[in-house]
């Protein structure tokens, strides 16, 4: 496709480096935000700006965060005494939007995949097995995806955390196996984390 401007041209291929957007629904996108009021594309970038350079992870459950401490670690109405494990920030919402879970989070910010060079140490591991030691810790629920990575990233938790004498458990499957957990409904997602059974027992009925 020729383009009338460089500039345009580069607006088209940034956007279209995002996932989902083809070449056509970039070009689409960018000359909307031409015919829009500048204000509103500046604030657009200015948004894009501040996500890259002003963002912060929390500290202790790596959860997106404008604080060290994000709103739910920090917060003084959780139980301290569970933690959720995720793979992913959206995974977070997923069960926030629920409602229903009360107790705290640690998201791995992936899962082990060697395919795709994925290895525990680019997951935020050692921290989950700080917390287990050091925090006041009864159990932790492994709520990672039911795929072949989500249950490998499971076994290696378990066999990490089984020096210790928490509770490892598993979300039921109520999630299909496959599926990913951000795109379960609420009411599936909850009953999942709701009937969790132990690790342990959840591997040998896979067997």
């Amino acid at each position: 496709m020729n383009y009338p401007s460089k500039i345009l041209e580069k607006a088209v291929d940034e956007m279209s480096n995002l996932p989902g957007i083809g070449r056509r629904t970039a070009l689409r996108l960018v000359l909307h935000m031409l015919n829009r009021p500048a204000s509103q594309t500046e604030n657009l970038a200015e948004s894009l700006e501040k996500l890259v350079h002003e963002i912060r992870f929390c500290e202790k459950c790596h959860m997106i965060s404008d604080n060290q401490l994000c709103h739910i670690c920090s917060g003084n109405h959780r139980d301290v005494s569970v933690i959720c494990v995720v793979e992913d920030v959206r995974d977070v919402m997923a069960i926030e939007n629920t409602g229903q879970y009360r107790g705290l989070y640690h998201v791995l910010g992936g899962r082990i995949s060697p395919i795709d060079g994925i290895g525990p140490g680019q997951l935020n591991i050692a921290s989950l097995s700080e917390r287990a030691r050091n925090e006041e810790v009864n159990e932790i629920i492994f709520t990672l995806s039911s795929t072949m990575e989500g249950d490998t990233t499971s076994f290696y938790l378990y066999r990490i955390l089984s020096e210790s004498r928490l509770k490892v458990s598993v979300i039921a499957r109520g999630i299909g196996v496959g599926d990913e957990l951000e795109y379960a409904d609420e009411a599936t997602l909850i009953r999942s984390i709701q009937n969790r059974i132990p690790y342990a027992t959840s591997t040998l009925k896979d067997k």
